[in-house]
């Protein structure tokens, strides 16, 4: 396994980490295969989507904020109750296609880490089951 050390800014963000994960899977050597991203925390997150345009990503951190309010019925002590259903409304994990040594996104896509409780340092665990 291999882990992926990220540093987020913002309570809420979305970083691509597109770059860091493809240069990960040319060091490790890995050609054919499936490669897990996983997030060992219970308010960060990892997703798939647009990379081109900016206001994607502002587009959504805005929304789930609207969505999943900071402040409202929440019993859990440490006031980021929010956070954590931002995680489970977008999981913990993404399976990626890795083919001939890069992973395999669409056109637009990015892979984003999503913080949801920073700034904090966090780390993404990746596995690799393949040739």
């Amino acid at each position: 396994m291999q882990k992926l050390d990220i540093r987020t800014t913002e309570r809420e963000q979305l970083i691509d980490i597109t770059a860091d994960v493809r240069r990960a899977v040319r060091s490790q050597g890995w050609q054919q295969g499936m490669l897990l991203l996983y997030c060992p925390h219970t308010t960060g997150a990892v997703t798939i989507n647009e990379g081109a345009d900016p206001d994607v990503k502002r587009d959504i951190v805005v929304n789930m904020r609207a969505m999943v309010p900071r402040r409202g019925d929440y019993h859990h002590a440490e006031g980021n109750s929010d956070a954590h259903i931002k995680t489970s409304l977008f999981g913990p994990a993404q399976m990626l296609i890795v083919d001939a040594g890069d992973v395999m996104l669409g056109t637009w896509q990015v892979i984003y880490f999503c913080e949801f409780d920073g700034p904090r340092q966090r780390t993404l665990w990746m596995q690799f089951v393949g040739e």
